[in-house]
C-alpha cells in the first residue's frame, strides 16, 4: 500500500481542488490519501464525492498552533468535523487568517511593494487565506522567484519584514480538542528547521505524555540526519512514525507519494479514531 497522509487543495492554500486532488492521487498510484487543509474541513464534501475506485480518502486538517512563541502545525485525522470544541477553535484560527493577510498586505506596501488585498483574494479563491497566497502574490509580481523564497526573513518568515501574527492554538489544548473530537494527533514536520524556529525535544515528550499519538518523520523539509533524529525519538516516545508529501499541488515542487507512511501504522491511527472513518472511494461523481 502507498498512503499518503498530509495533502492540500483549494479549500487552503494548494492549487488542485478536493476533487482534483483525489483524483490525482488514484492516477500517482496511491492507495490512501489524506486531504488536511489548514484549519478547514470545508473540501470533505466534494473531496468525499469525487473518490475514484482503489483510493481511500482520510479526512483531517492541519491545525496552527504556536508553543513559546514558536509556531507549529498539528495534523487531525478522522475527527468528528462537527464536534462543538473544535469546531469553534477552527474557527477562531481560521477567522484571524483575513486580518492577518490584510496586515502583510500593508506591511509590503509600506516596504514599496504594490501587492494589493483583492490579489490576494483572487489568488486565495475563497480558500482559507495564508501566507503562501500572499507569497504568490509576490511571485507574481517579480518580487521572489518562487514561493519558497518569500519565506524569509526578508519577506514572510517567522519574525520577517512582513510577517504578522494570528491566533494560533496551544498545542496541548490542540491534543485536548482533536482527542476530544474522536482524532489522531501528528506533529507536522518538527524538524523543519528552514521554515524558522523549530519546537524543542522536551515539548515533544511532553506533548507525547499529554497523548500526541505520532510525529511526522519523513517530509520534504527533513533531511536524512533531522529524520534519523525524529525516528530516533519516536521509539523512544512511543509516539507514531508518518511520512506525507505535504503535497500543494503546483505551490510546491513536491509530488504525491513522495513521501509515504508504514501500511502498519496507517491501520493503527484507524484503530485509535473513533470520530470518523476512512472513505473508500465508489468511482467518485
Amino acid at each position: 500500500m502507498r498512503i499518503d497522509l498530509h495533502c492540500h487543495s483549494t479549500a487552503s492554500d494548494g492549487t488542485d481542488t478536493p476533487a482534483e486532488l483525489v483524483r490525482n492521487a488514484a492516477a500517482a498510484g496511491l492507495d490512501v490519501v489524506a486531504l488536511t487543509d489548514h484549519d478547514t474541513t470545508r473540501g470533505y464534501a466534494e473531496a468525499i464525492a469525487a473518490v475514484p475506485d482503489g483510493l481511500t480518502l482520510v479526512t483531517g486538517a492541519e491545525l496552527s498552533c504556536r508553543i513559546d512563541g514558536i509556531s507549529m502545525h498539528m495534523l487531525a485525522y478522522l475527527f468528528d468535523p462537527e464536534e462543538p470544541a473544535l469546531l469553534a477553535e477552527r474557527e477562531l484560527v481560521r477567522d484571524d487568517r483575513v486580518p492577518r493577510a490584510q496586515g502583510m498586505v500593508a506591511k509590503l506596501n509600506a516596504l514599496g511593494v504594490p501587492v494589493t488585498w483583492e490579489q490576494v483574494e483572487r489568488i486565495a479563491a475563497g480558500g482559507s487565506v495564508g501566507r503562501p497566497h500572499v507569497a504568490t502574490a509576490l511571485v507574481e509580481l517579480g518580487v521572489v522567484p518562487t514561493v519558497s523564497d518569500a519565506f524569509t526573513e526578508e519577506w514572510l518568515a517567522d519574525g520577517g519584514r512582513a510577517f504578522v501574527e494570528k491566533h494560533e492554538t496551544d498545542p496541548f489544548e490542540a491534543i485536548r480538542l482533536i482527542k476530544g473530537a474522536g482524532g489522531v494527533a501528528v506533529f507536522a514536520h518538527p524538524a523543519a528547521a528552514k521554515r524558522g524556529r523549530t519546537v524543542p525535544e522536551s515539548a515533544i515528550a511532553e506533548m507525547a505524555a499529554a497523548g500526541l499519538d505520532g510525529i511526522e518523520v519523513d517530509h520534504m523539509d527533513h533531511d536524512l540526519d533531522a529524520r534519523e533524529r525524529l525516528r530516533d525519538l519516536a521509539k523512544e516516545l512511543g509516539l507514531l512514525i508518518t511520512g506525507s508529501s505535504d503535497y500543494h499541488g503546483s505551490r510546491k515542487t513536491v509530488s504525491l507519494g513522495d513521501y509515504t507512511t508504514d501500511p502498519e501504522v496507517y491501520g493503527e491511527i484507524i484503530r485509535r479514531a473513533t470520530g470518523a472513518f476512512p472513505v473508500p472511494g465508489t468511482g467518485g461523481a
